[in-house]
């Protein structure tokens, strides 16, 4: 359980650092970096979410099913 608190703390540090790296690269404030990044992880995961469904095995079979009957 101690390793787990001890690599918790470590990564939460590496994080704040990496975000912290990447706002003064940019000049822009930490808050505006980390939530542009919450927002791009929402928008990638409802893309691949919609594209999965298109191209569900189960779903392409049918189709190709009912183009042939």
């Amino acid at each position: 359980m101690l390793m787990l608190s001890v690599f918790l703390a470590i990564f939460r540090a590496l994080h704040n650092l990496a975000i912290w790296a990447l706002a003064r690269s940019l000049n822009m404030p930490e808050p505006l970096v980390h939530d542009t990044g919450v927002f791009v992880v929402a928008q990638v995961q409802t893309i691949e979410n919609r594209i999965g469904k298109a191209l569900c095995p189960m779903r392409l079979l049918r189709r190709l099913r009912s183009w042939f009957h």
